[in-house]
């Protein structure tokens, strides 16, 4: 049965980490478990040297000796010493005559996973890191979030079970992720869904729909790469220059200036996330009942003792499909959560 016994030859050093720094690098290689052996050898100083590494792999039978340099690029050592050694220690050893062959290989050479290493090493001198480790800490991150979000959600549903129960299956993704979001299973009692929300905030976000934000949280808190992965938007005009002009012309909150910008550059079958704002949402409900404007769904959650409550009441009487926190509580963060909720289930449904 052939067996294949990959040796590495490093060049040898009289400082010590030279040597353990082969034998790391050979015991990685061994973990892959694509040779039956992985030696090393070196060139000078160190032990053993590359006759000793044959002679060890010829005596454990190996049939096939692999030899490659660790060094970066060619020279002296690889181009004329270590095959000088190769054709003197074959001959020696009659390996021809044994069924052994040897195979040398070429050095490291400008290499892409090299070029990455040198890169990481620099960047870290910096400070900083390369792409490629971003993007596996942020994968890892990501995978840490959706499990600690999965246990939270394991410890909510039996705290809201009563009103899960009575709820559409289809809107429990949108009670749950309130409660996680605020910590309190009281809010599952003021979350009000429309029958229609659902279908209709899915609907538009699979349609690449605009999201209308009345504040800068409620457009940060969105993650707009998954929103595009649907060929939408989101938008928030809070901090246009016009709306800044108008506010100031017609007395009214900086809110309620960007959602009359909004509407005037149409916002049919979009998406309005309101969490902040009862100007806001007055304002929104006014152009629906005007006939000025009809979004696909609108989110309302303003916090507040003044105005929030009746605002969202409001939108609740629109023929319009909606999703509101009763009373005086809510928050940007919810518009977020109910929002989010709705992306998930989308994303969902397309298997992304």
């Amino acid at each position: 049965m052939s067996k294949t016994c990959l040796i590495i030859i490093g060049h040898g050093s009289k400082l010590p980490h030279n040597k353990e720094t082969m034998e790391k690098l050979a015991d990685q290689i061994r973990r892959r478990s694509s040779f039956d052996k992985v030696e090393t050898a070196f060139m000078v100083r160190n032990k053993p040297s590359i006759p000793e590494a044959i002679e060890n792999a010829v005596k454990k039978g190996a049939t096939k000796i692999v030899l490659v340099p660790t060094f970066i690029a060619h020279g002296v050592h690889t181009t004329d010493e270590i095959p000088e050694i190769l054709k003197t220690k074959q001959k020696e050893l009659g390996l021809k005559a044994q069924g052994v062959k040897i195979i040398y290989g070429e050095p490291l050479g400008p290499d892409e996973r090299i070029a990455k290493i040198v890169e990481e090493k620099a960047l870290k001198l910096l400070g900083q890191q390369s792409s490629e480790i971003k993007k596996v800490q942020e994968a890892r991150n990501l995978t840490a979030s959706i499990n600690m979000y999965k246990t939270s959600i394991t410890i909510i549903r039996p705290l809201i079970a009563d009103t899960l129960e009575k709820a559409p299956k289809t809107h429990a993704p949108i009670i749950e992720r309130v409660v996680h979001t605020t910590a309190d299973p009281e809010y599952a009692k003021l979350v009000v869904i429309d029958k229609h929300a659902v279908e209709a905030g899915v609907a538009a976000i699979k349609a690449g729909a605009k999201v209308i934000a009345d504040v800068k949280m409620v457009k940060v808190g969105i993650n707009e790469a998954r929103i595009k992965r649907f060929r939408g938007q989101i938008l928030s005009y809070v901090d246009d220059e016009r709306a800044v002009k108008l506010a100031k012309q017609e007395s009214i909150t900086r809110s309620a200036a960007a959602m009359r910008l909004a509407i005037k550059d149409g916002i049919d079958n979009s998406i309005i996330a309101i969490g902040n704002a009862p100007t806001a949402a007055f304002e929104i409900a006014k152009a629906v009942r005007q006939g000025l404007a009809k979004p696909a769904l609108i989110i309302a959650t303003p916090v507040g003792y003044v105005g929030a409550a009746d605002s969202k009441k409001e939108v609740a009487s629109l023929p319009i499909p909606y999703v509101i926190i009763r009373g005086p509580k809510g928050g940007s963060a919810l518009a977020v959560a109910v929002f989010n909720a709705l992306l998930g289930i989308a994303e969902k449904d397309l298997g992304i």
